[in-house]
């Protein structure tokens, strides 16, 4: 009984110390930049689960798409639209060679060393920002999660009493760091904060804002809808140098 106490206390320190961490939507107001409408992207964790699906879906928006990943060869899909590169997000020069040309950044980074601390989110970020400044590409949308900052709390009991403490504090740590080099940096960001992934299909209805989530059961929403979310910020300035939450 008392470790299951000391483990409550633990997690509830840890729910605590991660909304302190990352960002803060609240109170933001800036004006929305002026800007050309985008056409060529760069997809960074692009053969992830959510990466496939914003190439997938980008293509069939009509985009220009650059899909940038370690393993391209476990993407596959061929267009007349899309151009795969090999590289690491941990490899200024391979990023590099990927922005140029681009208009905005979709960034679904992702990796499975759970255990361990690890600086892959951030660091990888942090790499991105400085290639987009180099070469002049304005926007940013980046994949993060629900559980962090504002939205601390909102995975539902399980995710916070359980999943995050046990199995992935390392990971969302990593995360709080992502979204701090995002939301000081020079670029037009938006953060998104999906819920837990499913593998259904889009179905045209979820709630996205900074109430999003449950602070009792587990939200969740399918990669093909975070996706799709994303994607939607690359014309709207509804959400600019926020993080909303994404979930059924």
């Amino acid at each position: 009984m008392e470790l299951l106490l000391l483990f409550a206390l633990y997690a509830i320190a840890l729910s605590v110390a991660l909304g302190r961490a990352g960002h803060h939507s609240q109170g933001t107001t800036s004006p929305p930049p002026d800007g050309e409408p985008v056409s060529r992207i760069l997809i960074v964790g692009a053969t992830g689960g959510t990466g496939r699906q914003l190439v997938s879906q980008a293509l069939q928006r009509g985009y220009s798409v650059t899909a940038f990943a370690r393993n391209p060869e476990k993407l596959d899909v061929e267009h007349p639209a899309l151009n795969v590169i090999k590289g690491d997000v941990l490899d200024p020069d391979s990023l590099a060679s990927a922005m140029r040309n681009q208009q905005a950044v979709l960034c679904a980074l992702g990796h499975k060393r759970f255990f361990y601390p690890t600086r892959i989110l951030s660091q990888g970020t942090r790499n991105i920002i400085r290639a987009m400044q180099d070469h002049n590409v304005s926007r940013l949308i980046c994949e993060t999660s629900l559980g962090i900052g504002d939205s601390a709390g909102r995975m539902g009991l399980y995710y916070t009493f359980f999943v995050v403490p046990l199995i992935l504090p390392f990971y969302y740590w990593d995360k709080t760091r992502q979204e701090q080099l995002i939301a000081k940096s020079a670029v037009n960001w938006i953060i998104v904060r999906p819920a837990a992934f499913t593998k259904g299909n889009k179905r045209g209805q979820y709630q996205h804002g900074f109430q999003s989530g449950s602070r009792l059961l587990t939200p969740r929403i399918s990669r093909a809808e975070a996706a799709e979310f994303m994607l939607d910020q690359l014309g709207s300035n509804a959400y600019l140098y926020t993080a909303p939450g994404v979930c059924r």
